[in-house]
């Protein structure tokens, strides 16, 4: 198969080195790197874009380096350890505001990135992956098992856990391995069970952001959608004078009451509910602070959101796309500010945390 010369001009969404084709097509590069000048072998044609792998790097980027890590990139689960970790959050701040502009037609900008600082070792849950002979995480993009003796961005703890687990033939399936069952975040102790951030650094940077934009005090009314084990109700809803969290799941909506029990706060509560439920009743709240799944608000959270009408909305999302395009459906509501938070170091995933205001 013939191959071509590309130069790199930026990264999609996965992480993948965006150069052009001589017809005009985008082609999309695992390990590319910004300014790099490549020849490539096409591995996937598409009408108007294509996939390709890295041949000869005929002119490296500036902003290349060393990666340090044996299963890199047959293991799935790092995008960006062969660029500079300033390029990884240069890049995930252009995939925002790339994202506000295209999808969801705003001028509204993140003027920074903010990050915890170690791009290892923050890890606090992994699920691995055995076929009864191996033991690892998935190829990317296949079910593939790459077999892994220490991941770089797991804490010490799942590392040690994982050695033990290879010592004793573990049996086909997944396998989840956590640091410990509790966290800490500015004085709060939480029980870990169910869905909670896996980077205690990064989670507090994102949840002081949540907090300052709800900016309550005890004359308010706090409601939490998608809350999960209750962090952030708690993180955010200790200014309110009241504060409900609402989530689908029983054992999680049982783990924010013992949290708030744990971190005496009896005027926090929680409500097991299908939020974007129209039979679903909620107080009304001066401040709504949603965190969905990667998929966004459904129709039914947003009609949900838009009939509570409060004064500010706090959304946090783990999707630029999804982000940007419920903001463009939240009509009457316009963004105040917004933050970007590198959750996921070497990865290609970003949070985000907007301020929305009724008016605005």
């Amino acid at each position: 198969m013939s191959t071509h010369i590309v130069t790199v001009t930026g990264y999609g969404s996965g992480g993948e080195g965006i150069a052009r084709l001589e017809d005009g097509r985008v082609v999309f590069i695992r390990q590319a790197a910004r300014e790099d000048v490549l020849e490539v072998r096409i591995t996937r044609e598409h009408a108007r874009s294509a996939r390709a792998e890295i041949v000869r790097v005929l002119s490296p980027s500036p902003y290349r380096t060393e990666q340090h890590c044996p299963v890199y990139p047959e293991c799935g689960g790092c995008d960006f350890r062969h660029i500079l970790y300033e390029e990884e959050l240069r890049a995930k701040l252009r995939r925002v505001n790339d994202a506000l502009r295209r999808i969801g037609g705003l001028s509204a900008r993140a003027e920074e990135i903010l990050s915890a600082g170690p791009t290892g070792g923050y890890r606090n849950k992994a699920v691995f992956h055995s076929d009864g002979t191996a033991l690892g995480f998935y190829r990317a993009q296949s079910h593939d098992i790459v077999p892994v003796k220490h991941c770089q961005l797991c804490k010490p703890e799942i590392n040690d856990a994982l050695q033990r687990l290879q010592r004793s033939s573990p049996p086909a399936g997944e396998t989840e391995l956590r640091s410990s069952r509790e966290e800490e975040l500015d004085g709060l102790v939480f029980q870990v069970s169910g869905f909670f951030q896996v980077n205690a650094g990064a989670a507090r940077l994102l949840y002081q952001t949540a907090r300052q934009y709800a900016a309550l005090t005890r004359n308010d009314t706090l409601l939490d959608l998608y809350c999960g084990v209750g962090a952030l109700t708690l993180f955010a809803g200790r200014d309110a004078g009241r504060a409900l969290g609402v989530e689908i799941h029983p054992a999680s909506v049982e783990a924010a009451r013992e949290n708030a029990r744990r971190n005496r706060l009896p005027h926090i509560e929680f409500l097991c509910a299908d939020a974007a439920d129209r039979e679903t009743a909620l107080p009304a709240p001066d401040c709504v602070i949603a965190d969905p799944p990667r998929r966004g608000l459904s129709p039914g959270a947003v009609r949900k959101i838009l009939g509570l009408s409060p004064p500010k909305i706090v959304y946090l999302s783990c999707d630029p796309a999804t982000l940007a395009r419920d903001v463009r459906s939240l009509e009457g509501y316009g963004v105040k500010d917004i933050r970007a938070v590198d959750m996921f170091p070497r990865t290609a995933n970003v949070e985000c945390c907007c301020l929305l205001v009724r008016g605005g």
